[in-house]
């Protein structure tokens, strides 16, 4: 049995002003064709399917064709699950419809764990592996609030909902123990020992890490996890992985390598665990120096993406001591003719408006948790006192997103 392990496709995802509609197509039926060449039985989701709660209507179109195609192949299972980013009510809406295509959607932990274990049977009805399907956790999945609990009493409680969660789905998928058959798990978290791209927000309050890999039950043969965007092993458990984004959503992921994971399944062992890199379909690059510099990047960018069907999105870092009157207007004038877009023009010493030059920093570019810390410093705020008001901070982002 063949599983190809893939997430957070973040489909309708906002790179600044501009839309990744045509990225994201280009990706979906670059899989569609892996699926086919490499005859995968089961395709699993690992989270964030959209980037949004309320995505805009070509993401959602470009999602269903996809699940439309999917039927011409030979992939006999779906398995999708709920991120972070995923509207549970969304996803779970046309979820008895797709049943009976053999996709199975969980958008968020149902209140009967048993639903969250998917067993999946071949056309004669033989059982061929047993998937956890576990979704991002929200924190009233796992946990109900006590009065006059610190925030680092939350911390620990959410951890405790995580691990507690997995132990009990492992329990009711235990009967399977004895097949021959792969048990496999999905999560949607940020594990000890992974790598983000870049600092990536936790969804959880307090600590990053959510889980220990080795605190995932042994049961579990393969643990598909999504959140993070670089595809990689979690610690030195090789059956633990983040299969990543699809595209780079970010500056900070142009060095990536994206790509998906295929699962050879002998029975319940694993044979091979494939890597397979995922084709740019546009190129993000960053381009440092003093302005006479830069051009002269530009110059040979414009000859190496020439032929390129997207152009090629550009970050200009800007190296100098002396204001450059207009320099967005004269980069974006030298450019014009050239397959690329400018996105992001700044300077290494301090952030400037792409109008004006001002001294005020772009917003964007901040980290909320940042300005926070700086904000408490700013009052006197004794150290001690920091984490826990970190942690109710980040409790109170968390509960805000939830709202949306």
């Amino acid at each position: 049995m063949k599983i190809l392990h893939t997430s957070d496709w973040h489909l309708g995802q906002k790179f600044l002003f501009f839309d990744r509609e045509m990225e994201h197509r280009h990706a979906l039926n670059w899989l569609l064709d892996l699926i086919e060449k490499e005859k995968i039985d089961v395709l699993i989701v690992a989270g964030d399917i959209f980037d949004i709660g309320n995505p805009p209507n070509y993401a959602r179109k470009i999602y269903y064709q996809f699940l439309t195609k999917l039927q011409h192949t030979d992939c006999r299972h779906v398995i999708i699950t709920g991120g972070n980013h995923d509207s549970p009510a969304m996803l779970n809406a046309p979820k008895e419809l797709l049943e009976a295509l053999d996709i199975h959607v969980i958008g968020a932990a149902p209140k009967n764990l048993e639903d969250e274990v998917i067993v999946l049977k071949n056309h004669a009805g033989k059982l061929e592996a047993i998937v956890a399907a576990v979704p991002f956790l929200r924190d009233r999945d796992l946990r109900t609030s006590l009065s006059g609990e610190s925030a680092l009493e939350r911390v620990a409680r959410i951890k405790e909902g995580i691990f507690r969660h997995y132990t009990q789905v492992a329990e009711i998928v235990s009967k399977y123990k004895d097949t021959d058959v792969p048990i496999l798990a999905t999560g949607h978290l940020y594990a000890k020992g992974a790598e983000s791209s870049a600092k990536q927000d936790n969804i959880y309050i307090g600590n990053i890490e959510n889980i220990d890999p080795d605190q995932f039950p042994k049961l579990f043969d393969y643990v598909a996890l999504g959140h993070l965007h670089r595809n990689q092993i979690v610690g030195e458990m090789s059956h633990i992985r983040y299969s990543g984004s699809i595209i780079p959503l970010s500056f900070s992921e142009i060095q990536d390598k994206k790509a998906v994971n295929i699962i050879h399944f002998n029975n319940k062992k694993i044979e091979e665990i494939k890597v397979v890199s995922i084709p740019t379909f546009r190129e993000l690059v960053t381009v440092k120096g003093d302005f006479e510099r830069v051009q002269k990047k530009l110059d040979k960018l414009a000859v190496k993406y020439t032929e390129n069907e997207l152009p090629a999105w550009v970050e200009i870092i800007i190296e100098t001591e002396k204001l450059i009157p207009h320099i967005d207007n004269l980069l974006n004038d030298y450019t014009k003719d050239m397959n690329l877009e400018l996105l992001k023009i700044r300077t290494n010493r301090q952030l400037y408006s792409l109008d004006s030059q001002s001294d005020e920093l772009n917003l964007d570019d901040l980290d909320p948790v940042d300005v926070f810390k700086k904000k408490c410093e700013s009052y006197g705020s004794p150290p001690d006192e920091m984490e826990e008001m970190l942690a109710t901070f980040a409790e109170l982002r968390n509960w805000m997103a939830e709202q949306e």
